[in-house]
């Protein structure tokens, strides 16, 4: 994957070693870097049970129960988002087309949040979170937003004002950036809260929020209202809305 996105140098068959070394992931001594575990471990939890995801959704805009759904991942960092993605773009609503003669067998669709900005949160707490706190990383899905939440601050010199413009890139693991960057999931140029900004305004949606307090957390907002999403659904007659799960 990463030869195909990136162009990256080694080939395929590069033994594991080689691999580690090229990423700075394994010293001369052999000892690999806590990074590799969270990378490419097959239970990662094992040594750093705090590296899961805790993914829950709400039937209203607070925390309370009852919960419809709530899950708790494992796995290596890409395996995390993924199924943090998934868990989130399954739980929303989806507007789904019709065919029309001449047009090919797919049907379009169009979900109420752009599965881009809702990646670049989910991998951004997964990339710059504390891996030394006991928390996890935790998605909350509420009526009227989602909020990814990691246990982390942001590296000197960066407020939150300054992510909603162009700024340096300063992972705070650059062990684990480098690797998710060859693998096409970050850019390491600091414009993926950017990339949230933008894609969410491209939805028609409130500027998201980004919000430092004990932990760094992303607010992307639903939308507005039911009467919202009729008017989106009325805007395009081939497009229906499915029910939310």
């Amino acid at each position: 994957m990463a030869r195909s996105k990136r162009n990256f140098p080694l080939s395929v068959e590069t033994p594991p070693v080689s691999l580690l070394t090229h990423l700075n992931l394994i010293d001369d001594h052999g000892r690999i870097a806590n990074a590799a575990l969270l990378l490419f471990g097959k239970k990662p939890q094992k040594y750093f049970i705090s590296s899961e995801i805790k993914c829950v959704q709400f039937y209203g805009n607070v925390v309370e129960k009852p919960m419809p759904a709530y899950q708790i991942y494992k796995g290596d960092v890409f395996e995390l988002v993924d199924q943090a993605t998934s868990f989130v773009m399954s739980r929303i609503d989806n507007w789904v087309g019709t065919r029309t003669k001449g047009e090919n067998a797919s049907i379009p669709t169009h979900p109420e949040l752009p599965i881009d900005a809702v990646k670049e949160a989910i991998v951004n707490a997964v990339c710059h979170r504390d891996y030394t706190s006991n928390a996890s990383v935790q998605i909350m899905l509420f009526r009227n937003r989602l909020e990814v939440w990691n246990p982390g601050t942001l590296p000197y010199g960066l407020t939150v004002q300054k992510l909603h413009g162009p700024h340096k890139s300063l992972p705070a693991n650059p062990l684990l950036a480098d690797p998710m960057y060859w693998n096409g999931y970050i850019e390491k140029v600091g414009t993926g809260t950017e990339d949230i900004i933008n894609k969410c305004k491209e939805y028609g949606l409130k500027t998201p929020k980004f919000c430092q307090e004990e932990d760094f957390k992303v607010v992307i907002w639903r939308a507005r209202n039911i009467q919202d999403k009729s008017k989106r659904s009325k805007s395009d007659p081939n497009l229906i809305q499915s029910d939310p799960k």
